[in-house]
Protein backbone atom coordinates (compact mmCIF):
# COMPACT_ATOMS: atom_id res chain seq x y z
CA UNK A 1 0.00 0.00 0.00
CA UNK A 2 2.81 2.38 1.25
CA UNK A 3 4.28 1.56 -1.91
CA UNK A 4 1.59 2.85 -4.34
CA UNK A 5 1.00 6.03 -2.08
CA UNK A 6 4.89 6.25 -2.64
CA UNK A 7 3.96 5.93 -6.66
CA UNK A 8 1.07 8.11 -6.91
CA UNK A 9 3.50 11.07 -5.37
CA UNK A 10 5.89 10.50 -7.48
CA UNK A 11 3.94 10.61 -10.65
CA UNK A 12 2.11 13.52 -9.08
CA UNK A 13 5.53 15.20 -8.53
CA UNK A 14 7.01 14.67 -11.18
CA UNK A 15 3.88 15.21 -13.60
CA UNK A 16 1.43 17.14 -12.39
CA UNK A 17 3.04 19.16 -9.47
CA UNK A 18 6.16 20.19 -12.00
CA UNK A 19 3.27 21.37 -14.10
CA UNK A 20 1.52 23.24 -11.26
CA UNK A 21 4.96 25.05 -10.72
CA UNK A 22 5.61 25.92 -13.95
CA UNK A 23 2.31 27.24 -13.96
CA UNK A 24 2.83 29.29 -10.79
CA UNK A 25 6.22 30.47 -12.02
CA UNK A 26 4.44 31.67 -15.46
CA UNK A 27 1.45 33.70 -13.94
CA UNK A 28 4.38 35.44 -11.51
CA UNK A 29 6.69 36.11 -14.42
CA UNK A 30 3.74 37.33 -16.60
CA UNK A 31 2.14 39.35 -14.18
CA UNK A 32 5.96 41.30 -13.65
CA UNK A 33 6.40 41.03 -17.47
CA UNK A 34 2.82 42.61 -18.10
CA UNK A 35 3.86 45.45 -15.69
CA UNK A 36 7.13 46.42 -17.15
CA UNK A 37 5.36 46.76 -20.88
CA UNK A 38 2.99 49.00 -19.49
CA UNK A 39 5.63 51.24 -17.74
CA UNK A 40 7.33 51.07 -21.04
CA UNK A 41 4.70 51.85 -23.27
CA UNK A 42 3.78 55.05 -20.69
CA UNK A 43 6.64 56.26 -20.54
CA UNK A 44 7.15 55.83 -24.48
CA UNK A 45 3.63 57.07 -25.48
CA UNK A 46 3.46 60.01 -23.27
CA UNK A 47 7.17 61.28 -24.44
CA UNK A 48 5.73 61.21 -27.92
CA UNK A 49 3.11 63.24 -30.29
CA UNK A 50 0.38 60.69 -29.58
CA UNK A 51 -2.97 62.58 -27.72
CA UNK A 52 -3.14 61.13 -24.57
CA UNK A 53 -6.16 59.48 -24.69
CA UNK A 54 -4.81 57.48 -27.89
CA UNK A 55 -1.83 56.82 -26.03
CA UNK A 56 -4.59 55.17 -23.02
CA UNK A 57 -6.34 53.39 -25.65
CA UNK A 58 -3.03 51.56 -27.44
CA UNK A 59 -1.86 50.82 -23.59
CA UNK A 60 -5.23 48.99 -22.60
CA UNK A 61 -5.46 47.18 -25.59
CA UNK A 62 -1.93 45.72 -25.59
CA UNK A 63 -2.14 44.91 -22.09
CA UNK A 64 -5.94 42.93 -22.58
CA UNK A 65 -3.79 41.20 -25.68
CA UNK A 66 -1.07 40.27 -23.05
CA UNK A 67 -3.55 38.83 -20.72
CA UNK A 68 -5.33 36.62 -22.85
CA UNK A 69 -1.87 35.31 -24.15
CA UNK A 70 -1.02 34.80 -20.00
CA UNK A 71 -4.15 32.96 -20.11
CA UNK A 72 -3.60 30.46 -22.90
CA UNK A 73 0.04 29.85 -21.82
CA UNK A 74 -0.67 29.06 -18.56
CA UNK A 75 -3.67 26.69 -20.07
CA UNK A 76 -1.29 25.01 -22.28
CA UNK A 77 1.43 24.58 -19.54
CA UNK A 78 -1.27 22.87 -17.12
CA UNK A 79 -1.67 20.17 -20.13
CA UNK A 80 -5.09 21.09 -21.18
CA UNK A 81 -5.58 21.99 -24.87
CA UNK A 82 -5.91 25.60 -26.18
CA UNK A 83 -7.92 24.46 -29.10
CA UNK A 84 -11.38 24.31 -26.82
CA UNK A 85 -10.59 27.46 -25.03
CA UNK A 86 -9.25 29.50 -28.51
CA UNK A 87 -12.85 28.22 -29.92
CA UNK A 88 -15.00 29.24 -26.64
CA UNK A 89 -13.30 32.44 -27.18
CA UNK A 90 -14.25 32.95 -30.31
CA UNK A 91 -17.69 32.12 -29.92
CA UNK A 92 -18.04 34.75 -26.94
CA UNK A 93 -16.10 37.58 -28.79
CA UNK A 94 -18.77 37.10 -31.88
CA UNK A 95 -22.01 36.87 -29.43
CA UNK A 96 -20.34 39.84 -28.21
CA UNK A 97 -20.00 41.77 -31.08
CA UNK A 98 -23.43 41.09 -32.81
CA UNK A 99 -24.75 42.35 -29.13
CA UNK A 100 -22.94 45.74 -29.24
CA UNK A 101 -22.41 46.13 -33.37
CA UNK A 102 -23.58 49.89 -31.92
CA UNK A 103 -21.35 50.32 -29.29
CA UNK A 104 -18.26 48.93 -31.28
CA UNK A 105 -19.36 50.95 -34.05
CA UNK A 106 -18.94 54.49 -31.73
CA UNK A 107 -15.91 53.00 -30.63
CA UNK A 108 -14.30 52.01 -33.86
CA UNK A 109 -15.53 55.73 -34.81
CA UNK A 110 -14.15 56.98 -31.09
CA UNK A 111 -10.17 55.31 -32.43
CA UNK A 112 -10.43 56.94 -35.12
CA UNK A 113 -11.27 60.62 -33.87
CA UNK A 114 -8.72 59.82 -31.46
CA UNK A 115 -5.93 59.02 -34.28
CA UNK A 116 -7.15 61.95 -36.51
CA UNK A 117 -7.81 64.36 -34.43
CA UNK A 118 -10.31 66.05 -36.36
CA UNK A 119 -10.69 68.31 -33.17
CA UNK A 120 -9.28 68.17 -29.50
CA UNK A 121 -9.64 69.38 -25.65
CA UNK A 122 -11.02 72.77 -25.60
CA UNK A 123 -11.53 73.10 -28.94
CA UNK A 124 -14.98 75.23 -30.16
CA UNK A 125 -16.59 73.06 -32.60
CA UNK A 126 -20.20 72.88 -34.01
CA UNK A 127 -21.39 69.22 -34.46
CA UNK A 128 -24.87 68.68 -36.33
CA UNK A 129 -26.73 71.66 -34.42
CA UNK A 130 -25.06 71.40 -31.53
CA UNK A 131 -21.98 73.72 -30.75
CA UNK A 132 -20.03 74.35 -27.73
CA UNK A 133 -16.56 73.36 -26.22
CA UNK A 134 -15.21 70.07 -26.19
CA UNK A 135 -14.74 69.00 -23.05
CA UNK A 136 -13.35 65.20 -23.46
CA UNK A 137 -13.26 62.58 -25.99
CA UNK A 138 -14.28 59.29 -25.19
CA UNK A 139 -13.87 55.78 -27.35
CA UNK A 140 -17.42 55.53 -27.14
CA UNK A 141 -18.97 59.38 -27.22
CA UNK A 142 -17.73 63.00 -27.17
CA UNK A 143 -18.65 65.78 -24.73
CA UNK A 144 -19.36 69.17 -25.31
CA UNK A 145 -20.10 72.25 -23.17
CA UNK A 146 -22.33 74.95 -24.81
CA UNK A 147 -22.10 78.49 -23.62
CA UNK A 148 -25.47 78.01 -21.91
CA UNK A 149 -23.46 75.89 -19.73
CA UNK A 150 -24.93 72.79 -21.10
CA UNK A 151 -23.68 69.36 -21.24
CA UNK A 152 -24.10 67.48 -24.29
CA UNK A 153 -22.89 63.62 -24.73
CA UNK A 154 -22.69 62.98 -28.57
CA UNK A 155 -22.28 59.38 -29.87
CA UNK A 156 -18.87 59.43 -31.91
CA UNK A 157 -21.30 57.20 -34.45
CA UNK A 158 -22.83 60.30 -34.90
CA UNK A 159 -19.93 62.65 -34.84
CA UNK A 160 -18.86 61.23 -38.13
CA UNK A 161 -21.41 60.64 -39.84
CA UNK A 162 -22.42 64.69 -39.63
CA UNK A 163 -20.40 67.67 -40.26
CA UNK A 164 -17.99 68.79 -38.07
CA UNK A 165 -17.03 72.44 -38.25
CA UNK A 166 -13.75 73.57 -36.43
CA UNK A 167 -13.80 76.98 -35.05
CA UNK A 168 -10.47 76.61 -33.14
CA UNK A 169 -8.22 75.31 -35.80
CA UNK A 170 -6.97 78.62 -37.34
CA UNK A 171 -5.38 81.12 -35.41
CA UNK A 172 -7.72 83.84 -37.25
CA UNK A 173 -11.63 84.05 -37.55
CA UNK A 174 -13.32 86.73 -39.89
CA UNK A 175 -16.36 88.52 -38.50
CA UNK A 176 -18.87 89.76 -41.14
CA UNK A 177 -22.06 91.69 -40.89
CA UNK A 178 -24.48 94.15 -42.64
CA UNK A 179 -25.65 97.56 -42.03
CA UNK A 180 -28.20 99.34 -43.75
CA UNK A 181 -28.22 103.04 -44.49
CA UNK A 182 -30.45 105.53 -46.60
CA UNK A 183 -30.66 105.96 -50.02
CA UNK A 184 -29.69 109.61 -49.57
CA UNK A 185 -26.39 108.45 -48.34
CA UNK A 186 -23.16 108.77 -49.70
CA UNK A 187 -21.93 105.71 -50.61
CA UNK A 188 -17.96 106.78 -50.88
CA UNK A 189 -18.32 108.61 -47.70
CA UNK A 190 -20.53 105.52 -45.64
CA UNK A 191 -17.58 103.08 -46.77
CA UNK A 192 -14.93 105.42 -45.19
CA UNK A 193 -16.53 106.15 -41.92
CA UNK A 194 -17.60 102.48 -41.32
CA UNK A 195 -13.79 101.35 -42.48
CA UNK A 196 -12.34 103.71 -40.05
CA UNK A 197 -13.98 102.88 -37.38
CA UNK A 198 -13.19 98.98 -38.38
CA UNK A 199 -9.76 99.55 -38.19
CA UNK A 200 -9.68 101.61 -34.70
CA UNK A 201 -11.51 98.48 -33.05
CA UNK A 202 -8.58 97.30 -30.42
CA UNK A 203 -9.12 93.86 -31.81
CA UNK A 204 -8.78 94.23 -35.35
CA UNK A 205 -5.84 92.89 -36.92
CA UNK A 206 -3.81 94.91 -39.91
CA UNK A 207 -3.34 92.02 -41.95
CA UNK A 208 -5.44 90.32 -43.25
CA UNK A 209 -7.24 94.02 -43.88
CA UNK A 210 -10.64 94.65 -43.25
CA UNK A 211 -13.05 96.17 -45.73
CA UNK A 212 -16.85 97.47 -46.62
CA UNK A 213 -18.95 96.65 -49.30
CA UNK A 214 -21.67 97.94 -50.96
CA UNK A 215 -23.60 94.34 -50.85
CA UNK A 216 -26.98 94.99 -51.92
CA UNK A 217 -29.83 97.39 -52.90
CA UNK A 218 -32.63 96.27 -50.37
CA UNK A 219 -36.50 97.97 -50.61
CA UNK A 220 -36.19 101.19 -48.42
CA UNK A 221 -32.01 100.69 -47.66
CA UNK A 222 -28.40 100.46 -48.67
CA UNK A 223 -26.79 97.08 -47.55
CA UNK A 224 -23.38 97.51 -46.60
CA UNK A 225 -20.94 94.58 -45.42
CA UNK A 226 -18.76 94.56 -43.11
CA UNK A 227 -15.92 92.59 -43.42
CA UNK A 228 -13.01 92.21 -40.17
CA UNK A 229 -10.14 89.73 -38.99
CA UNK A 230 -9.41 88.97 -35.48
CA UNK A 231 -7.92 86.34 -33.54
CA UNK A 232 -9.91 83.38 -32.31
CA UNK A 233 -9.88 84.16 -28.77
CA UNK A 234 -10.75 87.29 -29.26
CA UNK A 235 -13.71 86.54 -31.87
CA UNK A 236 -16.52 86.45 -29.52
CA UNK A 237 -16.07 89.92 -28.00
CA UNK A 238 -15.53 91.41 -30.97
CA UNK A 239 -18.18 89.96 -33.03
CA UNK A 240 -21.04 92.04 -30.95
CA UNK A 241 -18.48 95.21 -30.71
CA UNK A 242 -18.26 95.94 -33.73
CA UNK A 243 -21.98 96.07 -34.70
CA UNK A 244 -22.39 98.79 -31.86
CA UNK A 245 -19.16 100.60 -33.62
CA UNK A 246 -20.69 100.54 -36.82
CA UNK A 247 -23.99 101.91 -35.47
CA UNK A 248 -22.25 104.64 -33.31
CA UNK A 249 -19.69 105.95 -36.32
CA UNK A 250 -22.63 106.65 -38.10
CA UNK A 251 -24.64 107.97 -36.13
CA UNK A 252 -21.87 110.52 -34.78
CA UNK A 253 -21.96 111.65 -38.76
CA UNK A 254 -25.59 112.18 -39.02
CA UNK A 255 -25.92 108.85 -41.08
CA UNK A 256 -29.20 107.01 -39.27
CA UNK A 257 -30.40 103.55 -39.69
CA UNK A 258 -33.22 103.19 -41.76
CA UNK A 259 -36.51 100.99 -40.47
CA UNK A 260 -39.01 100.02 -42.52
CA UNK A 261 -42.42 102.44 -41.63
CA UNK A 262 -46.20 101.82 -42.23
CA UNK A 263 -48.22 104.55 -43.10
CA UNK A 264 -52.10 104.21 -43.36
CA UNK A 265 -54.21 106.45 -45.09
CA UNK A 266 -58.03 106.21 -44.80
CA UNK A 267 -60.24 106.33 -47.10
CA UNK A 268 -63.89 107.94 -47.07
CA UNK A 269 -66.68 105.52 -47.01
CA UNK A 270 -69.55 105.77 -49.18
CA UNK A 271 -71.87 106.60 -45.71
CA UNK A 272 -69.42 109.44 -45.15
CA UNK A 273 -69.63 110.81 -48.84
CA UNK A 274 -73.35 110.57 -48.53
CA UNK A 275 -73.66 112.48 -45.12
CA UNK A 276 -71.47 114.99 -46.59
CA UNK A 277 -74.19 116.98 -48.90
CA UNK A 278 -76.90 116.15 -46.07
CA UNK A 279 -74.89 118.21 -43.20
CA UNK A 280 -74.41 121.29 -45.61
CA UNK A 281 -77.96 121.82 -46.19
CA UNK A 282 -78.50 121.49 -42.15
CA UNK A 283 -76.08 124.41 -42.27
CA UNK A 284 -77.65 126.65 -45.20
Amino acid sequence: MWNTIKEIAAEFVNNTGLSIVRAIAFFVLGLIVVKLVRIILRSALYKSKLDGAAATFVISIITIVLYIALVVLLIATLGFSTAGIIAAFSAVALAVILALKDSLSSLANGIIIIFTKPFKKGDYVKIGDKDGLVQDIRLFNTKILTYSNEEVIIPNSDVLTTDVTNYSTMPLRRIVFSIPVPYSADVAEVKTILLDGVNSYKHTVKTPAASVVLEEFGDSALKFSVRAWVLNENYWEAFYALRELAFGVLGARGISVPFNRLEVSLMPTPADTAEAPAAKEKKA
